[in-house]
């Protein structure tokens, strides 16, 4: 069965009494892609992962994921998907090798104990107990744990908190091969970096809605164009120059909207005309926070 998406869902509501904490979402995912939902705590990313993991059932609209209904279907969508929740749930008293055969049996898998144990960094520490772990070494092997039965949609929901830039390192290069591979991954993430890194496509949820939703650079267009930022020998340039070429002034530099490398040029002649040449420059592009705190 050909499937245009692999995770779809329709005006996703949902409230916890008085608190309405989606308010019509919208998703898709196609195969193989990793979509990234952003946005500030107690928006309704977890909400949505937890509906679309079966977990929690929508109070309206309709979701499917590999090709199953989350509600009518759940023991279908399980046996197609696995969850890193933001907690590890591992058991400190196995070792890591006996935690991956133990999940592998409860999947009905094979048994991957040491290829996931070698691709996550962990096999000096195969036959250690999983109390005397670091917590970036539980929370790599929790997402080893949710990969032993090569599952076709991964929900990763802040896979990273509190892990070093070594580890964090570690998964995002596990999450790149397993959307390489076929894997459709759906991630939640506090760090704009680790989005900007690994999503194909960001969805921004705000108020319970998707505020905006399009690749990185889409987004960060939706916020402003490129700026050159102008330094000068004294304030007295800087304030001449401001007067011919307007701006954003800081405290010592001024930031003029460009397009591209050409007027970058045109915005330096035009200084040098007048006498205010620029002793530095520096070219920006908006970033992910931009995106974020201008739309929520």
């Amino acid at each position: 069965m050909c499937m245009a998406y692999t995770i779809e869902a329709e005006d996703l509501c949902k409230a916890f009494g008085e608190t309405r904490v989606l308010e019509g979402v919208d998703l898709h995912a196609e195969r193989g892609e990793v979509l990234a939902l952003l946005g500030p705590n107690g928006a309704g990313k977890t909400t949505t992962v937890r509906i679309l993991a079966t977990l929690l059932e929508p109070d309206r609209g309709t979701a499917r994921v590999a090709g199953h209904d989350v509600v009518r279907e759940r023991r279908a969508v399980r046996a197609a998907i696995s969850l890193t929740a933001q907690e590890a749930a591992v058991d400190g008293l196995l070792t890591g090798a006996e935690n991956l055969r133990m999940m592998a049996r409860l999947r009905r898998a094979g048994d991957r104990t040491r290829e996931l144990l070698a691709e996550f960094g962990l096999e000096h520490a195969a036959d250690r107990r999983v109390e005397t772990y670091s917590g970036g070494m539980r929370r790599r092997l929790d997402i080893a744990m949710s990969l032993v039965s090569r599952p076709q949609v991964l929900f990763l929901d802040e896979p990273t908190t509190g892990l070093d830039p070594r580890s964090r390192a570690a998964v995002w290069d596990a999450v790149k091969h397993l959307a390489d591979d076929g894997t459709t991954i759906l991630l939640t993430t506090q760090y704009l970096e680790e989005a900007d890194r690994l999503a194909d496509r960001i969805a921004l949820v705000a108020g319970g809605r998707i505020a905006a939703e399009g690749t990185a650079d889409e987004l960060k267009s939706r916020v402003g164009r490129e700026t050159v930022e102008l330094f000068f020998a004294d304030a007295e340039t800087l304030e001449a120059a401001a007067a011919v070429l307007g701006g954003r002034r800081g405290e010592s530099s001024l930031h003029v909207g460009v397009a591209g490398a050409e007027d970058v040029r045109r915005v330096l002649d035009e200084l040098a005309e007048r006498g205010l040449p620029a002793t530095r420059i520096a070219l920006h592009k908006p970033t992910l926070d931009d995106v974020f705190l201008a739309l929520t």
